[in-house]
């Protein structure tokens, strides 16, 4: 880790408002960013990253320098996202794997294809607040299935089919898209 950033954390570790304004400046958009990721609306993204700011400063002594402090801000907002997802959830859908009766071929189907990341963006952020919650820990995030059930309290087979249908959804989505740039082309 860089000297100044050490020398930034050491400050804030003791209260100084002028650093921590600076390491506010400094992540802002990043935190913003992983916050907007799981949110589905632009309030949601800046209450999680209000949320998470109050939690960095409170809990910074507990940062050690041995670790990425961008790592550890990222893991805050993460999980500060997952508590505002649970304590908003209006309806708790447990499903069994063996209800989900079409295994989709991931986003396969569209090797061929090429979106913008753009394009991506806005069709992950289409998915239902659930599936959405799934596809963003175990794609983008690398959480496997038995670690998002734990911290979104649900069933290990509904983290699955909670995949799977997300995977559904974006491939139905990812089509329409394409089908229309093909008729805007022809």
């Amino acid at each position: 880790m860089e000297n100044e950033l050490i020398e930034l954390i050491e400050a804030c570790k003791r209260g100084e408002p002028s650093a921590q304004r600076q390491v506010y400046a400094r992540f802002s958009s990043m935190l913003f960013a992983v916050a907007i990721r799981y949110t589905n609306t632009r309030q949601d993204a800046e209450d999680v990253a209000q949320e998470a700011w109050v939690k960095v400063f409170r809990h910074l002594k507990s940062f050690s320098e041995n670790n990425s402090f961008e790592g550890w801000l990222r893991r805050i907002v993460v999980n500060t996202a997952i508590t505002h997802y649970r304590r908003n959830l209006k309806h708790v859908h447990h499903v069994d794997m063996d209800d989900v009766h079409a295994t989709p071929r991931d986003l396969e189907a569209f090797k061929d294809l090429e979106f913008t990341k753009g394009e991506l963006e806005h069709a992950i952020g289409q998915l239902p607040p659930g599936y959405g919650m799934v596809f963003k820990l175990y794609i983008i995030d690398g959480f496997k299935h038995k670690e998002i059930a734990e911290q979104l309290g649900i069933d290990l087979n509904t983290s699955k089919s909670q995949l799977s249908r997300a995977r559904r959804f974006l491939q139905e989505v990812l089509a329409g898209m394409s089908k229309r740039a093909k008729e805007i082309e022809s």
